[in-house]
């Protein structure tokens, strides 16, 4: 693969990084949770052969509460079926 080709590649992955991004922020925050820290990892595109990580960062504890109840009420929905 070229020098261009890997750009490209690259530049791909990063949209679909920022798209999926602004997915999760718009799911989370339409079950209210925020997470301030939601971002694409910058160190996960260094190197040659860049990958895409997505950091959710960290939380305080009332987030991380509301995530789970969020959470658990979606497993115990998934059960009623």
């Amino acid at each position: 693969m070229t020098t261009t080709e890997r750009r490209k590649a690259a530049a791909g992955r990063v949209r679909e990084a920022e798209e999926l991004v602004a997915r999760l922020r718009g799911g989370f925050a339409g079950v209210g949770v925020v997470l301030p820290s939601l971002r694409i990892d910058p160190v996960s595109f260094a190197g040659d052969e860049p990958v895409a990580l997505l950091d959710l960062g960290r939380c305080n504890l009332d987030t991380a509460l509301r995530l789970s109840q969020v959470l658990e009420g979606k497993a115990a929905q998934g059960h009623d079926d």
